[in-house]
């Protein structure tokens, strides 16, 4: 396997930059090393392109399975054009059942097929078994939806002897390699330069580059899996940069939007003007820390490119907290704090009269036509109180991650008297709690006491939502198939609970 680091400990001398942080090294010798296993902590290659043989692997089998999105288009690796021809002249077993599998699973959109097969590339080993990297982890839901993939991706690799097509490969990575190389270092020189970040910061935690060569032209597929940042390029004319850059930010700054939770939070009735914007994501809507991440990133990026024009439109399109916090950034610029140590700082400063009055005039970006929509007025909710107001700051402490606070204020709602379903609500906030803690019994057995308590739409719901997760990770498919539905039956259904439901059946287990 060949690698790439992009440690720069030996390039950027600045005053007041005295840790040396990513640099490019030497060219390895062109041999073929064993798959690597992702390791959970690096200190010494957190910043790495490089290939990744169950990755290679599972596009090889749905390339031969029947995904055929874009193979025409120019862009296209010639690399996935021979592998196709050359094993799809061999009448191999594997590949009929392989075929099965892809159209049993088959979905509309190329671009959610192609997610969920990567997905699942990146959290399994490679060669002999494709076992899960981690067995324990409750995977996301689109990974889940293509249990029973690893044994026949065992079958495939052994009769396809597709090790010698991983062999074949290597000259193709180590040539994507070299072009992609000198840009993406200089992206993550310029960036961490402008964070002043050190290098010790990231002990424990992983940021790769993985670049794949069957897939269709021009993506870039980020996924986070705990300390675990992942990027998967496909072939383009030129780099995707800025999105790879995009990738590397919330690298940097996710950790910091947990840790300064409580400075994030005191800013959330801000938040109420991103109600109104119909180009916003709905996640940003309903999480309001994830919200002041992207903002921040956002900003970011406008100061890096230097395109003041960013803000305004990241702020028409429901990013509100933008124009504030890119001034800050300039702030921050004319001092000599890292960003890590500044970063709290870029709350603290914001002034809800200056913002409400700015807020109050955008017009947003209509998501479908370009049309703008006049934000509206903040209308604060009232103060809550009593089972209500312990509900939200244990909502709040779940959110931040910081679960065993969490499951004692959820605790003592219970000790209380049930009001408007708070007893449900607290059942589900303690299995949530459960399932982050690795006890998926407590969670499934909490998550069923909920339902017994008769909650509201959504909570019931999504305690469905997650019963049928949970039982596709443990191979019950028929169990998961009827919480699924369940999920979908229930009247008032969020989107987020519906969508995700239906990309459940979609998968293995719609018999």
């Amino acid at each position: 396997m060949f690698i790439r680091s992009l440690d720069a400990t030996k390039f950027l001398a600045l005053a007041w930059l005295t840790t040396s942080i990513l640099a490019g090294q030497t060219k390895p010798p062109a041999v073929v090393r064993p798959p690597m296993r992702l390791p959970a902590t690096s200190s010494n290659a957190q910043d790495q392109l490089d290939s990744n043989q169950a990755l290679f692997t599972v596009m090889a089998a749905i390339n031969l399975a029947g995904y055929d999105d874009q193979i025409n288009a120019v862009s296209s690796h010639p690399f996935r054009h021979n592998l196709r021809t050359e094993l799809g002249t061999r009448k191999l077993q594997s590949v009929i059942e392989l075929k099965r599998f892809f159209k049993d699973r088959g979905m509309r959109d190329p671009n959610a097929e192609l997610s969920r097969y990567i997905s699942y590339g990146l959290l399994i080993n490679g060669p002999p078994d494709f076992s899960y990297r981690d067995p324990d982890m409750v995977r996301p839901p689109d990974a889940t939806t293509l249990e029973g993939l690893s044994p026949l991706l065992a079958a495939f690799y052994k009769e396809a002897n597709l090790e010698q097509q991983w062999n074949k490969a290597q000259p193709f990575y180590e040539e994507a390699f070299s072009s992609l190389h000198q840009p993406l270092t200089r992206l993550v020189l310029e960036t961490t330069a402008y964070l002043r970040n050190a290098a010790n910061i990231y002990l424990g935690r992983r940021f790769q580059i993985y670049v794949d060569l069957l897939g269709a032209p021009n993506q870039v597929q980020t996924r986070s899996y705990g300390d675990e940042y992942f990027v998967v390029v496909t072939p383009s004319a030129e780099p995707q940069l800025d999105r790879v850059r995009h990738a590397y930010l919330h690298f940097i700054v996710d950790p910091l939007g947990l840790k300064y939770g409580e400075d994030i939070k005191k800013k959330k009735p801000l938040g109420d003007y991103a109600q109104g914007a119909p180009a916003l994501p709905e996640n940003y809507k309903e999480n309001f820390g994830d919200l002041a991440v992207e903002c921040v990133i956002k900003g970011l990026e406008s100061r890096l490119d230097r395109k003041p024009a960013m803000v305004e439109e990241a702020l028409k399109e429901g990013y509100v907290l933008t124009p504030a916090l890119t001034e800050q950034l300039a702030l921050y610029e004319k001092q000599d704090a890292a960003f890590r140590i500044y970063f709290p700082n870029l709350f603290a400063a914001l002034d809800f009269k200056r913002e409400e009055q700015r807020l109050s005039k955008v017009e947003f970006t209509a998501a479908s036509n370009g049309r703008l929509v006049r934000a509206a007025q903040n209308n604060r909710p009232p103060e809550l109180v009593g089972q209500a107001k312990l509900l939200a700051e244990a909502d709040q402490l779940y959110s931040e991650r910081n679960l065993e606070p969490a499951k004692q204020a959820y605790l003592k709602v219970l000790e209380g008297p049930d009001e408007q379903n708070g007893h449900a609500k607290s059942y589900y906030g303690l299995a949530r709690v459960a399932v982050l803690e690795r006890d998926p019994e407590t969670g499934d057995r909490l998550f069923r006491k909920v339902l017994e308590l008769g909650p509201d739409a959504a909570t019931k719901s999504w305690s469905l939502l997650y019963l049928a997760r949970l039982a596709d990770s443990q191979g019950q498919h028929e169990q998961a198939l009827g919480n699924y539905r369940a999920a979908l039956a229930v009247e008032g259904v969020p989107d987020g609970v519906r969508q995700a439901a239906e990309k459940g059946l979609v998968g293995a287990f719609s018999k």
